[in-house]
């Protein structure tokens, strides 16, 4: 594999984990009358922190958890009961007013101060994990080691994925304001709720490839990879 071709992969790869596009509905929750000025810039910020985030994962995210003793299955367990936990949330209650703000009207000239508070609030649980969770995480430190191989060349396609995919994140996000328009109150607490579902069935996968890497054996390989690639 030469450097393009890794960078395409991360690309790709972040992509689907940071998943911009379904997570629109709850940033548009999120910043509920915020101004376009004002929602630019929140998207600015937590995109400008997913990337910091995802480049210091990329550096010594190998380091860090041979340092801590932590293997990648343990990792992947633990982030899998984390997102279980903010997918349930999703799908059985009213997980949208949680990110309200009763003040985005009102401080609609405050760009730098709302967006600040903002940020603050979407850190935990939009940021991470659902935005940056366990599997892109993982991605990259596993994308680390690879890059190692290819050197100069592979760090700098690797860097350039992530600052592509977090640039797209950005644009979907600060387009938010039509979507929310057209997807109303009621189509946006149904897909929130759709998407709790699924982010509850991948945080199970998660627990259970990690505990088939801790246990070889102990689930069937259709379990822990049920769609091996090139399969039909």
């Amino acid at each position: 594999m030469n450097a393009v071709d890794l960078g395409v992969n991360l690309f790709v790869a972040l992509f689907a984990l940071l998943d911009p596009i379904g997570n629109v509905p709850i940033f548009a929750a999120a910043t509920a009358g915020a101004s376009l000025r004002q929602r630019i810039s929140v998207s600015a910020m937590i995109c400008a922190f997913a990337v910091a985030f995802l480049a210091f994962f990329f550096f010594t995210g190998l380091g860090l958890l041979q340092f801590f003793g932590i293997s990648l299955a343990a990792f992947r367990i633990a982030g899998g009961i984390l997102l279980l936990l903010l997918g349930l949330d999703m799908a059985r209650e009213d997980f949208l007013k949680i990110f309200a703000d009763a003040d985005a009207v009102t401080d609609a000239k405050d760009v730098r101060g709302y967006a600040k508070r903002r940020f603050k609030r979407l850190i935990v649980p939009f940021a991470i994990p659902l935005m940056i969770g366990p599997g892109a995480i993982s991605a990259i430190i596993i994308n680390a080691g690879e890059a190692q191989k290819l050197g100069a060349a592979g760090t700098a396609a690797s860097l350039t994925a992530m600052v592509a995919a977090c640039l797209v994140t950005f644009f979907c996000f600060a387009a938010t304001g039509p979507i929310s328009r057209i997807l109303g109150d009621v189509g946006m607490a149904i897909v929130v709720r759709v998407l709790g579902l699924i982010l509850c069935a991948l945080a199970i996968q998660f627990i259970i490839a990690g505990l088939g890497e801790a246990i070889p054996g102990m689930f069937s390989l259709g379990v822990t990879a049920p769609y091996p690639a090139g399969g039909h």
